[in-house]
């Protein structure tokens, strides 16, 4: 492939455009499972790792969340030093008392947090996340949303993320990365 540069007439500008990236991690406050109150100021000065699903979800949700709940078991101790949420983007049937049987299945860390439609639509929007109620036959729905696993300093500033198909070794090494880093 072949190609050529033009020099700018003199006198003119070359005009440049940045996107900005979105800020992750602006201010949200749910309930947990729990009942306590979760806010950032909560979550700071231990970095932590937040998902976003539901409960009805029939595949990606409880697989992240038992994939979540390995490997904490593999990490051992060093699970004890990162936080890890999961934030239900379907208020309207995730209620408190669904939340606490539904995450009798995972690691006993891992805090699921829940608000009203709008409070779950801040917190969608802290994390430059998605989702989004999707009619389905016989009037229910599902929901389409973020699945990716976002990795939190304890300041509350974003380092990245986990992927579920990347390698397990390198999921644990990002997690022990930005425990380290704490």
């Amino acid at each position: 492939m072949f190609g050529y540069l033009m020099p700018l007439d003199q006198g003119r500008e070359a005009a440049t455009t940045v996107a900005s990236a979105p800020t992750i991690g602006k201010p949200f406050e749910l309930t947990s499972h729990r009942g306590e109150i979760i806010d950032n100021a909560f979550l700071r000065g231990k970095p932590y790792l937040a998902f976003f699903g539901f409960t009805h979800c029939p595949d990606v949700c409880p697989t992240i969340l038992f994939e979540l709940t390995d490997l904490m078991k593999v990490l051992g101790p060093t699970a004890d030093d990162f936080n890890v949420i999961f934030i239900t983007v379907d208020p309207e049937r995730d209620d408190l008392e669904l939340l606490k049987a539904y995450m009798s299945s995972f690691d006993q860390r891992i805090m699921a947090l829940r608000g009203t439609e709008e409070q779950t639509q801040t917190a969608v929007k802290a994390f430059a996340a998605y989702a989004r109620k999707v009619p389905t036959e016989g009037g229910n729905y599902t929901m389409d949303h973020t699945a990716g696993v976002y990795l939190m300093d304890a300041d509350g500033g974003f380092r990245g993320t986990l992927d579920m198909h990347e390698p397990r070794e390198i999921r644990l090494q990002k997690i022990r990365n930005l425990v380290s880093a704490a």
